[in-house]
């Protein structure tokens, strides 16, 4: 078998995440902190913490004990949502915190995009988008 595509879609992937990281080392913030506030930013201001958990990949104890942290801090508070659903909501400390650490990797994501054009855009999403069914499709059987 040859895996060389595979093995650079994995180093390539690598490296995009590694980036992101660096830009959670930068601002002071850990990996999953920033990708919980990311999720929260991105869907207004608040959102169901399930949520996190589905668009993040983050493990529910880990997203519970960094909010847990959040909240003791003053960016974030909770409310009750419908049954079960909790909602997570930057407070105005969170919303400044956020414009600080989290604002600058939407810009930035926003440039690479205007950089591309309308062709190259769809085709990103929709190449990204048949690799998540495949992978879905083959790990279904896998394990």
């Amino acid at each position: 078998m040859h895996y060389l595509k595979a093995n650079q879609y994995t180093y390539l992937a690598g490296e995009i995440n590694a980036l992101y990281h660096e830009a959670a080392v930068k601002t002071g913030v850990s990996d999953s902190v920033q990708n919980i506030l990311y999720v929260i930013c991105e869907k207004g201001d608040r959102c169901l913490q399930s949520e996190i958990s589905k668009l993040t990949g983050i493990s529910r104890q880990t997203i519970n004990s960094a909010i847990h942290k959040l909240e003791k801090e003053g960016i974030i508070t909770l409310e009750q949502g419908k049954g079960r659903n909790t909602i997570v909501c930057l407070t105005g400390e969170g919303k400044a915190f956020a414009r600080q650490k989290i604002y600058p990797l939407f810009e930035i994501e926003n440039k690479i995009w205007k950089d591309w054009t309308e062709e190259e855009q769809q085709q990103y999403l929709l190449l990204t988008q048949k690799y998540r069914d495949g992978l879905k499709k083959y790990m279904e059987n896998a394990f």
